[in-house]
């Protein structure tokens, strides 16, 4: 007799898009993007994977540099997983508010490593951003990109 044990991929679910709330020059803003989920379903015998986190800058209006808050003034805490299956050390980037990373450069949200056969993390992780205090009025759109490898 023989079988098989099928194989999947690894894969990272976002929230589509996430508000938050509205600030003040020369305040601070502090919001959840919303459940973010790593699932790995490629049945290794050692499983380790990455998880990654960029942004863009902000813009309202016509995106002048006084219509902009630049990436680095923004922040990014993955806080602890919400939920995790299958075996493995699974590791926050940043496990808790005063280890909030600026988007200056790519940050690490959330690693797997040690693990065996399927498994997966989930976490809801905050942004921070430090408005300028030359800040103009208006919604400021950005993009926030999440990846695994």
């Amino acid at each position: 007799m023989t079988f098989s044990i099928t194989v999947g991929a690894l894969s990272i679910t976002v929230p589509a898009s996430a508000g938050l709330p509205a600030g003040t020059p020369g305040g601070t803003i502090t919001g959840q993007l919303g459940a973010v989920t790593v699932t790995d379903n490629r049945a290794l015998l050692t499983a380790s994977w990455t998880s990654t986190v960029s942004s863009t800058d902000y813009t309202t209006g016509g995106g002048t540099a006084s219509e902009t808050i630049t990436k680095s003034n923004v922040s990014y805490w993955s806080g602890p997983a919400t939920a995790t299956t299958g075996s493995g050390t699974f590791t926050p980037g940043q496990a808790t508010a005063t280890q909030k990373q600026p988007f200056s450069s790519t940050v690490t949200a959330f690693t797997l490593t040690a693990g065996v056969g399927n498994n997966s993390a989930s976490w809801n992780p905050t942004l921070v951003v430090a408005v300028p205090a030359a800040a103009v009025g208006g919604n400021y759109t950005g993009t926030v990109t999440h990846s695994v490898a």
